[in-house]
C-alpha cells in the first residue's frame, strides 16, 4: 500500500485515533516500543512485554482465540492493562512479525 492509497483512510480518522497513528509511527520510528523488550537469547529473541517472559504473539494468539483482555490479565497476573495496550500498539504496528512468530511457534 502506497502513502496515497493510505491518506483517505487517515484523514477519515478520529482525532483520538489520528493521535494513536502518530504515536505508533513515533513509536516504529524509533525503535523503541514502550514496554516492549527483545533480548537475544530470551524468549528466541521475540518481542516480549519487559521484565518478563511473555512474548506478544503468545497474548496476540490468547487474543484470537477467544480470550478477552480480563481474561488474559487473569492468566498472567504479572501484567498490567497497561502491558497490553502496549502490546496490542506493538502488534498493530508488526503484523508481520507477529503472524510469523505464531506459525512459527504453532509448528513447536
Amino acid at each position: 500500500m502506497t502513502l496515497k492509497e493510505l491518506e483517505p483512510q487517515l484523514l477519515a480518522l478520529t482525532p483520538e485515533e489520528k493521535a494513536q497513528a502518530i504515536q505508533i509511527l513515533a513509536q516504529s520510528l524509533s525503535n523503541a516500543w514502550k514496554g516492549i523488550e527483545k533480548t537475544p537469547g530470551v524468549c528466541g529473541g521475540d518481542a516480549r512485554v519487559a521484565n518478563t517472559r511473555i512474548p506478544i504473539w503468545s497474548l496476540v494468539n490468547s487474543r484470537r482465540l477467544g480470550a478477552s483482555d480480563g481474561r488474559i490479565l487473569q492468566d498472567f497476573p504479572q501484567l498490567s492493562a497497561e502491558d497490553l495496550v502496549n502490546a496490542w500498539n506493538y502488534s498493530q504496528a508488526h503484523p508481520d512479525e507477529m503472524e510469523a512468530a505464531i506459525h512459527r511457534n504453532e509448528e513447536d
